[in-house]
């Protein structure tokens, strides 16, 4: 099981940007020194009340300077917004700063709005996702290349730094959508899947479509599964429940106003289903989250849960939202770091 902390590097009001950014950097610095497997980078535009965090791969290049033993992680890199060469060089010079620390996590995002501001067109995220990705990693793998497509041309370039991972640093994908599952089933890609807006045993039926596409087509072994989830670890069930609730409550209620103002940006069909999810955000009830979707317990429960989940859907991975919805205080998420790291993360170690 590989333990990280997906991290958003929140902003609350009357915190200045350099406030927010230092008190982050601490919560790397500490993750750094207790032994967790990941920290995972947001990629969050436009949003100034929730986070500083826009730069993912310049955050990245900053903890790969102050650490020495942490993989680094972007959950996930908007590929419709890059240019794909420019991307190419940018995260391979994080992976050789960190001596192959890098796990470069790719999606297209469901927030229309930034694609908007960006102006990319949202129906084309899709084909510009597809068309980078292949860039990319024709980019760290030939020698040098050309490229025909729809969006970006170009003749016998040759990418410098490759990766210090050879061929590439791992390459995670996220799915959101029910035909995602097994696209990246048969592209054999790790997945990253979330349960911010679903449940578990919702989630449990598409990670399946993900198996069986992984195995029709032909590749060895299982996919990896990788789910960020909101995620508190406290001393005691009752203080990991209490804690969090105002936070998390606060977290979906955003959620729901960022859903619907996507769907007036997106298909019609695509727009009903977002707005089907922003009214169960709005309605949401917080004791059936932490029984349906949320991590929320004491060491001990919420190892039992993880082991759970190994066994219903292979779970490979836990991106954990510590801070989900950016209000718990400080002292406190790092202390549900380390209880994660010192009392949860050692009974998944051989």
């Amino acid at each position: 099981m590989e333990f990280g902390m997906f991290h958003e590097f929140p902003s609350l009001p009357g915190t200045s940007d350099s406030e927010a950014f230092d008190e982050a950097m601490e919560q790397v610095d500490a993750a750094e020194r207790w032994g967790l497997d990941v920290m995972w980078l947001a990629e969050l535009h436009f949003e100034p009340r929730r986070s500083v965090l826009s730069a993912p791969l310049s955050i990245a290049s900053a903890i790969a300077a102050r650490t020495r033993r942490i993989k680094i992680g972007i959950a996930v890199q908007v590929l419709p917004l890059c240019h794909p060469l420019r991307l190419a060089e940018e995260a391979a010079t994080v992976d050789q700063l960190s001596h192959g620390r890098l796990i470069f996590g790719v999606g297209r995002s469901g927030v229309a709005q930034t694609h908007e501001a960006y102006g990319v067109s949202y129906a084309e995220s899709r084909d510009r996702f597809r068309e980078i990705l292949d860039i990319v990693e024709r980019a760290w793998t030939e020698p040098s290349f050309s490229y025909d497509g729809v969006y970006h041309r170009f003749k016998n370039v040759t990418v410098v730094p490759r990766p210090y991972q050879r061929p590439t640093p791992p390459i995670r994908i996220a799915a959101s959508t029910p035909d995602t599952f097994p696209a990246i089933g048969r592209r054999g890609m790790p997945v990253f899947a979330s349960v911010r807006h679903t449940s578990w045993v919702a989630l449990a039926g598409q990670i399946r479509t993900y198996h069986e596409a992984w195995e029709a087509a032909g590749h060895p072994g299982k996919g990896q599964v990788f789910v960020s989830a909101p995620t508190y670890v406290a001393e005691t069930d009752d203080r990991a429940c209490s804690e969090p609730r105002d936070s998390i409550m606060h977290f979906y209620h955003e959620q729901a106003n960022l859903l619907e103002g996507a769907a007036r940006l997106v298909d019609p069909e695509t727009a009903a289903r977002r707005l089907q999810r922003v009214e169960q955000l709005r309605n949401a009830d917080y004791d059936a989250a932490v029984r349906t979707n949320a991590l929320v317990g004491s060491p001990d429960t919420i190892a039992e849960k993880l082991q759970s989940l190994q066994a219903e859907i292979a779970l490979s991975g836990i991106l954990a939202e510590l801070n989900c919805g950016g209000l718990i205080p400080h002292d406190r998420v790092l202390t549900a770091m380390r209880l994660m790291c010192e009392a949860v993360k050692p009974r998944f170690t051989a």
